[in-house]
């Protein structure tokens, strides 16, 4: 009798979480393909951006650039803001960043607005798609967990490959300003779909570790300003090869400090196993777009 009221407890258990799981990623797979489209979406626009606003060669290089750079910089930032302040939360926050963003690039008549848009928007997605991940193994068991992961990569994948075919239709049969126009009614939906359909959940350090965050993000940084620059200035340049030095050595002493400190915001361990382990926090070499113009 015990053991039929226990089957009957763990299917009842399956059918009521479910929902949960299904709403879990289709709201972060949307998030995240949002999020990773908008990588290299505006490269086939950019002959169109250059006449619309007048821009010069190296201002259409930075329309690129500037998201890539304010994702990579934040990126591991982000997730520890998630694990301090509640994931849903930031996630929700971050959505909000990157659709208002959109709306800024949409309405901007200058390079400059679009430029400075596209920072926003890089820091918005820097926010969203390491949570994405993090959600979504929170929400999924141990035993369905490897195929939404699997989703998660797909669903990346196929955005950013996506990416410039999607800025070309739209450029061709609309308006480039489309292109961030579209993001803003899926944006409106996802913010509030989150705070209803989300189940919160917090990291297992409930402190910041600003040493690592600061070193981390100042690697890479520099690492990421090296790939950007490297066509422009020549990858043999003192420049390009100065930041790549200085990002190698800080990424470094990131590991070193995360190695000693208490609560690293990156834990180096391998392992993920035990009851109560989390799920890992995606590096930034997991999610790192792609950095040419």
């Amino acid at each position: 009798m015990t053991m039929a009221k226990t089957s009957t407890a763990e299917a009842n258990l399956r059918v009521h979480t479910r929902p949960h799981e299904v709403w879990t990623l289709v709201i972060a797979g949307m998030g995240l393909f949002m999020a990773a489209l908008d990588t290299l979406v505006v490269t086939t626009a950019l002959p169109v951006i250059r006449v619309d606003l007048k821009a010069s060669l190296g201002d259409l290089e930075w329309t690129v650039n500037a998201y890539n750079l304010a994702f990579a910089c934040l990126l591991l930032t982000a997730a520890a803001i998630g694990d301090r302040f509640g994931r849903k939360r930031v996630f929700a926050a971050g959505l909000t960043l990157f659709t208002v963003a959109s709306a800024g690039a949409a309405l901007t008549r200058n390079i400059d607005g679009l430029i400075v848009a596209r920072v926003f928007q890089g820091t918005g997605a820097a926010i969203v798609m390491p949570l994405t991940l993090t959600l979504i193994s929170e929400a999924f068991p141990p035993a369905k967990r490897g195929m939404a992961i699997g989703l998660w990569g797909g669903i990346a994948g196929l955005a950013i490959a996506a990416g410039p075919m999607v800025g070309g239709a739209i450029t061709d049969r609309l308006d480039w300003h489309w292109i961030f126009w579209l993001n803003v009614p899926v944006g409106a939906v996802l913010v509030p779909l989150a705070g209803l359909m989300l189940t919160e959940s917090h990291g297992p350090n409930l402190r910041i570790d600003f040493g690592g965050v600061v070193l981390a993000a100042a690697g890479l940084f520099c690492l990421t300003w090296g790939l950007v620059r490297g066509n422009t200035a020549g990858w043999a340049s003192t420049e390009v090869l100065a930041f790549f030095a200085a990002g190698a050595a800080l990424l470094a002493l990131f590991i070193v400090w995360e190695s000693k400190t208490a609560q690293p915001v990156l834990s180096l361990s391998l392992s993920f196993t035990g009851r109560n382990s989390q799920p890992p926090t995606p590096s930034a070499s997991s999610s790192m777009p792609a950095s040419s113009a």
